[in-house]
């Protein structure tokens, strides 16, 4: 690889001296990063990543992921110099209100970042995600005469990256796949936010990635020849695995006062930037960026635009000779998706089935008429039952598998299932146990700011669980999980109720879905017509029982209490509407005059029931009405006991409506 090393150095120059402007004028932000791996993003930007500015999204670029978020200017300083749409203007606007460069980069706001990473840690499972996304696309999509996809995932992450422990499961799985199109550069500046990084690690990290399967190089991530071999040495690997970059550095490079200590990590060296620059060879304008940069750059982007036009003859070709997989892309990016309470066919009224197990009945023909719908499960499979029929497993000698097996590794799964939305070709669905969302949450959380269209099949709903007792049993889980903007969590009540949360969860693209899931076996409700179980989950909430007197009492429940409420109703008499709320966001989200339909102001006797504290139902019983709940943990007993003995009866219901 032939080099530009003086038009890379004043280019990393320039950069250091556009972080140090951007975190001045603003007040706020983190140097330590843009400035300490700015030699890094001259190499990557300048000569050893390919991309198309005017196409951010195209397809085979090579994707860039930034782990440690809290460094955004190091990102928003390249995008700017490398000709994406992130003006000088946006720059100076750093960390302000309304502008494209927020203070952590997040998914949608700006041309070139790939996904929200604030969190530490996210963005390496982020990066596996999208490593993933690639090898199946390659697996799907290339065919003998035409590849279309062989790009790479680089992603640069920092010693509080690797400390988290989010990015050692999604490494450790990365290995275990044989991901060779994935660069891991490690920052290594032996430095983190509170202190020097000996004081809370000392773990050969060189040795723990060689253990886990991944091709380990060690670099001066100062040295651009040392960076550039590295880099391409990493991309044409042949052994079968990731590759890991330690690349040492000094943080806060440029800033001899603070350089190399803890305190350069945020603004402590916004004081010496005046004489910094200076020393730096800048001028005294800011936001300064030499015209041998610019022409640079310029010279760069035609020619990665040459390379773009030769892929896209390439694609055009391909496309031609392939139109159904051309469509199956298109509908992708497009977010279409088919009308799929149509291909799934009634359930036998007569069964009483889990809605695990009705969720895996309905996974089926979802799947077929979704093609690039992936499923993936936290070891278990066996129980969350998601498992996609002759859909292959996934794994270093199948690409094209669909099902994925993420093995203990929760937070990891939900990590990656985040990168391969962001990918945005392949559908990502994912399981495990409810109880253990908390091990999930914060990529859950991440999924929903960045409104990412991922599927969480999450089953064992409640103290339902029964024996396995209160470790298990979830309780104030669906609470917490309703609390996350932008996240439909759908409790279904049956086969029918289940059939409608997963084409609700399927058809939605902007933002996530947690179908919350039963172990036990629950009636089906064959009083309510199957089109309104199915389309009253659309709605998030439906009159499953309408009254058939004067309206006395409204009685609410989700999930496997729809039937207590359904049984109390018939006791109370013909004045007792039932309304079913699988999805309280979706019935949020309906018309006032909807709302009012099933739940009419004018009636204030209203007794809510569900297998889990009271709190979020309050909303909708008001100040005046009564829940059935448990706020508490369980107990350790069949199921049906704990229920009894924690309340969740019908009679339980009749005595609350009657005492108002």
């Amino acid at each position: 690889m032939t080099l530009d090393i003086s038009s890379l150095e004043i280019a990393a120059r320039d950069a250091r001296g556009l972080a140090m402007d951007a975190v001045t004028k603003c007040k706020s932000g983190h140097l330590g990063l843009p400035l300490g791996a700015a030699d890094i993003g001259s190499v990557l930007f300048g000569s050893a990543m390919s991309f198309n500015p005017d196409e951010p999204r195209w397809l085979n670029r090579d994707r860039f992921i930034l782990s440690a978020g809290h460094g955004s200017m190091f990102l928003y300083s390249w995008l700017h110099l490398a000709g994406y749409g992130v003006s000088l203007e946006e720059l100076k606007n750093f960390r302000q209100l309304g502008s494209i460069t927020p203070g952590h980069p997040e998914f949608h706001e700006t041309p070139g970042v790939e996904a929200t990473t604030g969190p530490l840690g996210q963005g390496v499972s982020n990066a596996v995600g999208f490593a993933i996304s690639a090898k199946m696309c390659e697996a799907r999509f290339n065919t003998a005469t035409h590849s279309i996809f062989n790009h790479h995932v680089i992603a640069l992450a920092g010693d509080g990256c690797l400390q988290e422990g989010v990015a050692m499961e999604a490494s450790a799985l990365a290995g275990h796949l044989g991901l060779d199109n994935l660069v891991l550069i490690y920052d290594s500046n032996n430095v983190t936010l509170d202190a020097m990084g000996p004081v809370t690690q000392s773990e050969d990290t060189a040795a723990r990635y060689v253990a886990i399967g991944w091709d380990v190089h060690q670099i001066d991530g100062h040295n651009l020849h040392e960076i550039a071999e590295a880099v391409e040495k990493a991309k044409s690997a042949t052994s079968g695995k990731p590759q890991f970059i330690i690349a040492k550095t000094l943080i806060g490079k440029g800033i001899p006062e603070v350089s190399g200590t803890n305190k350069a990590h945020g603004e402590a060296g916004v004081k010496f930037v005046s004489e910094s620059r200076k020393a730096l060879g800048l001028p005294e304008e800011t936001f300064f960026v030499a015209p041998e940069t610019i022409a640079y750059f310029e010279k760069r982007k035609a020619t990665l635009k040459a390379e773009y036009a030769e892929w896209e003859k390439s694609y055009a070709a391909w496309r031609s000779a392939n139109a159904d997989l051309a469509k199956e892309i298109d509908d992708a990016l497009a977010g279409k998706t088919p009308n799929l309470l149509d291909v799934i066919p009634p359930f036998d009224p007569s069964v009483n089935i889990a809605t695990r197990k009705a969720g895996s009945d309905v996974l089926q023909p979802i799947c077929a008429a979704m093609p690039l719908v992936t499923s993936g499960s936290a070891d278990l499979h066996g129980s969350t039952l998601n498992y996609i029929k002759d859909g292959g497993d996934f794994n270093r000698a199948n690409h094209a598998g669909r099902n994925l097996h993420f093995g203990i590794r929760e937070h990891a799964m939900c990590g990656i299932m985040n990168g391969i939305a962001y990918d945005g070709i392949f559908r990502a669905s994912g399981a495990t146990f409810l109880v253990f969302s908390d091990y999930g949450r914060p990529s859950i959380r991440l999924a929903a700011l960045s409104h990412l269209p991922t599927v969480y099949i999450f089953t064992h709903d409640s103290v339902g669980v029964g024996e396995d007792g209160p470790t298990h049993e979830p309780v104030e889980t669906v609470a917490a999980l309703r609390a996350i903007p932008g996240l439909d969590v759908i409790r279904p009540g049956d086969p029918e109720e289940t059939a409608g949360a997963f084409a609700a969860a399927f058809q939605k693209t902007n933002g996530p879905t947690m179908l919350v899931l039963s172990r036990q076996n629950l009636p089906t409700q064959n009083d309510i017509p199957v089109a309104t179980r199915r389309e009253g989950v659309f709605h998030g909430g439906y009159i499953a029982k309408k009254e058939t007197a004067d309206l006395e009492f409204i009685l609410l429940a989700s999930g496997s209490e729809l039937q207590h409420a359904m049984n109390a109703a018939t006791e109370l008499g013909a004045g007792a509407r039932v309304v079913s709320m699988p999805c309280f966001e979706r019935f949020e989200a309906q018309s006032a005059e909807y709302k009012e339909s099933v739940l009419p102001k004018s009636c204030r006797k209203r007794v809510s029931i569900e297998a889990g504290i009271s709190d979020p139902w309050f909303r909708y019983v008001g100040l005046d009405g009564k829940t059935v709940a448990i706020d508490r943990f369980g107990l350790s007993a069949p199921g049906n006991i704990v229920m009894e003995q924690l309340g969740i009866t019908a009679a339980h219901v009749v005595a609350a409506a009657k005492s108002l």
